[in-house]
């Protein structure tokens, strides 16, 4: 028998670590060849680790939430033939606290349980003692209790009516209302309610820590300017609601969506800074005339933002097809790395919990994001008449370093123009 080292491969495009998020085998196991043995997130995207030997497991490597660099050692297996290390330069081989191997995790055990012999001269344990079960009478059901105990449950708030008595007859004694006290049934609130005091603590690994990490970073290192303006969204509702009459069956319903995409694609050339990504250590400005929009989309796994690229080549049906496409793959979590990287703008919605305003925060190395809020009826005045019409405010952000506030209030102004007026986004540019 030999002893493998299995360490963490290049994962490729320059990454020179990557988080440990679940652990798929532990000391003992026996694993296959091309069996998933961990998985592990780098800033790009989830890998599914395998191992590429057949073997038993004798150490693992670092806890989940743990950075693992690349060409350190994960896993030692205990495989046939000679392996890759000796048994000398293994025993070399510096082992985290949590990596023990079988024997020692064995003997471990062994200890802390007496020898069954040793138990057995002793006798039966005593059972542990538990609180009693505390149930509720029923509402006839009159609670029996000295007035010593009466008068301490009347000053403490406690109704004897959901305190169960041991006492002879189902007497409630002064331990019955300690215990119940104890048990977290003090002082009930008027309807049954009660204070809570459980702290649940969770730890913020994976993807949910990389998000928290962007954002954090984009904060701290972005100036956000923000801009809200109301819509009128009344023509495109109308014209929205036609064309999904007149679809195709294979031809994907239209959301507002597809309309906003357009519209941004064709103001790229008038706005070209807002189309850009901004590489801050460099001081270098990179504007892109190909529009590759990123869709904010919540997933199982947390916040996503899945790629439509090269909008400025898409129609409507197109857009809409490739914004089911990412955002499917996304929540399936199928989405491959070129799918969820390299957008210039992002637009994020919440739909019908769009709310009434947003303060949405920037993607970066992007510069700009845009964000329809809720959709919603209601009275406006036109040529001096109250009349309804379907508004929307649209929420965004710009990063004030690379997008002067003139400039960010003319894009967002003519960005209203063509979706009030969407039959300009359908016209050919001369």
């Amino acid at each position: 028998m030999g002893r493998y080292l299995f360490r963490l491969p290049d994962i490729g495009e320059g990454v020179a670590e990557a988080e440990i998020v679940e652990w798929h085998i532990k000391p003992g196991d026996l694993v296959e060849e091309d069996q998933t043995i961990v998985d592990v997130m780098t800033d790009k995207a989830s890998v599914d680790i395998t191992s590429p030997v057949s073997g038993a497991v004798r150490f693992i490597h670092g806890e989940v939430g743990e950075q693992a660099p690349v060409g350190s050692v994960l896993v030692e297996l205990e495989v046939e033939g000679p392996g890759n290390a000796d048994a000398a330069s293994t025993e070399a081989e510096d082992k985290p606290p949590q990596a023990r191997p079988v024997s020692e995790t064995v003997s471990a055990q062994t200890a802390a349980d007496p020898d069954p012999s040793e138990a057995a001269a002793k006798g039966p344990r005593e059972p542990e003692p538990r609180a009693p079960a505390h149930k509720p009478r029923k509402q006839d059901d009159k609670p029996l209790a000295a007035p010593a105990t009466r008068r301490r449950a009347y000053a403490l708030g406690v109704p004897l009516q959901f305190v169960s008595g041991t006492g002879p007859g189902g007497r409630i004694t002064p331990e019955d209302l300690e215990a119940y006290i104890a048990s977290g049934g003090a002082s009930p609130r008027p309807g049954g309610l009660v204070e809570r005091h459980d702290i649940h603590e969770q730890k913020i690994i994976g993807l949910r820590r990389k998000i928290a990490d962007r954002m954090q970073d984009a904060k701290r290192r972005i100036p956000h300017f923000g801009f809200v303006e109301e819509f009128d969204l009344t023509e495109l509702e109308t014209l929205r609601k036609a064309l999904n009459n007149e679809r195709r069956e294979d031809v994907p319903k239209l959301t507002l969506l597809p309309f906003f995409m357009r519209a941004i694609a064709l103001l790229q050339s008038e706005f070209p800074q807002i189309n850009s990504q901004y590489d801050d250590q460099a001081g270098v400005l990179y504007r892109h005339e190909g529009v590759h929009i990123g869709i904010a989309a919540q997933t199982p796994n947390g916040l996503m933002v899945p790629v439509v690229r090269h909008v400025e080549a898409l129609n409507i049906w197109s857009c809409a097809r490739e914004l089911g496409r990412v955002t499917t793959a996304a929540r399936e979590g199928t989405a491959s790395r070129e799918e969820l990287g390299g957008s210039t703008i992002t637009l994020t919605s919440l739909g019908m919990l769009g709310g009434i305003s947003a303060t949405p925060i920037i993607n970066s190395p992007e510069v700009a994001i845009i964000g329809p809020n809720k959709l919603v009826e209601r009275p406006v005045v036109r040529n001096g008449q109250v009349v309804i019409r379907t508004m929307m405010n649209v929420s965004s952000a710009f990063d004030h370093r690379i997008v002067d506030g003139h400039d960010a209030a003319s894009f967002i102004q003519r960005l209203k123009r063509l979706i009030e007026q969407p039959t300009l986004i359908f016209l050919e540019r001369p």
